[in-house]
């Protein structure tokens, strides 16, 4: 007679890995270049219904009496002492990675500096926006109602389409014939950035000349063909849709214990082991033990059985999460489960913890 195993017991053993798929270069790299910026500005928003930054509060009534100047219309901090619907702010704009061009309009974001208790119901004065490179240049202007997002925090709130810009901000992709691919983080490593500068070569290369090389895990450079330089937009559409085969990433559990999220890569292995965890035991066999007569597989309501191939020496570690998900253990157990893997060295992976 076979021997009961105690309650709550999994038979984990290996699953085969997916095949290996392909992906385009362009779904794990950009373009050195392509990135955004940001511009910023202070302004002041009138219109509050009392809830402004108060007469007494000087960094918001000095400007307000600047603009009146500015207008012919001269009037001192002391006139201004009972004002209490106007409120000092600061600006911030987004430029989208792909650049602007004059007269595109993007969001404007407006925080409140000062004493203001609340931004709802204002507008934003006409104010100067400053460029990524302090030279004292104008960039843009914003200005227009303000819309609070956030009921909770009305002192921040959005003008859309509020920045109107005043020059091109053109990002520059391709200098002295050639183009850098950076590759996503995720994604970065020294195989696949060998394995993308040989994909290029490959397809695009011709004579057997190396026109593209890995400078390190999160750059490829890529030399264009004298022919084509002068329009090298066909070139870069082409790399960009080469396709690589998708590297099995780096093997690592990523947990959150704020969030109680854990992230398993797919090839994450655990070594044949047993864990007794508040009467929840977890037995790992490699290879999967055949049924006999004498000695039957035994299962219950609590077992969970995972599929087997024969001569597996390790486990997956998804299939230990997915058997405790149907065991509904909770995520906190799952996590300190994981843990006490890694910490006996029976989890064969990076373990990161946020």
């Amino acid at each position: 007679m076979a021997k009961i195993l105690p309650r709550f017991t999994l038979l984990l053993v290996f699953v085969l890995s997916p095949a290996v798929e392909a992906v385009k270069i362009a779904d794990i790299t950009r373009i050195d270049g392509e990135r955004s910026n940001v511009l910023t500005g202070l302004g002041l928003v009138y219109g509050l219904k009392g809830t402004g930054d108060g007469g007494d509060y000087l960094p918001a009534i000095r400007p307000l009496a600047t603009m009146f100047g500015k207008f012919e219309d001269p009037v001192t901090v002391a006139e201004l002492s009972k004002v209490q619907n106007v409120a000092v702010v600061s600006l911030t704009a987004t430029i989208p990675k792909d650049g602007v061009r004059q007269g595109d309009k993007i969001d404007v974001y407006v925080t409140s500096i000062g004493a203001a208790g609340s931004l709802k119901g204002g507008r934003l004065f006409i104010c100067p926006m400053q460029g990524p490179k302090p030279d004292g240049g104008l960039y843009a202007l914003s200005q227009g109602p303000l819309t609070i997002e956030d009921p909770s925090t009305p002192t921040v709130g959005v003008v859309r389409g509020g920045c109107v810009m005043e020059v091109n901000l053109e990002p520059k992709f391709v200098e002295n014939g050639k183009f850098r691919l950076i590759l996503e983080d995720p994604a970065a490593s020294w195989t696949t950035s060998s394995l993308i500068a040989r994909t290029i070569n490959g397809a695009e290369s011709e004579n057997g000349e190396t026109i593209a090389y890995a400078v390190d895990p999160k750059e490829v450079v890529v030399n264009i063909p004298p022919p084509e330089r002068d329009r090298p937009d066909s070139f870069i559409s082409r790399v960009e849709q080469l396709s690589v085969p998708m590297i099995p990433s780096e093997a690592r559990v990523q947990i959150n214990e704020r969030t109680g999220t854990l992230i398993v890569t797919g090839d994450v292995e655990i070594s044949p082991v047993v864990i007794s965890y508040k009467g929840l035991t977890i037995t790992t066999v490699a290879p999967p033990p055949v049924p006999t007569p004498r000695n039957p597989l035994v299962t219950s309501r609590t077992t969970v059985a995972i599929d087997t191939v024969s001569g597996a020496q390790n486990g997956k570690v998804q299939d230990l999460v997915n058997a405790l998900e149907e065991l509904k253990v909770p995520v906190d157990d799952r996590i300190i489960i994981v843990k006490e893997l890694y910490k006996s060295g029976k989890l064969h992976a990076k373990l990161i913890v946020d």
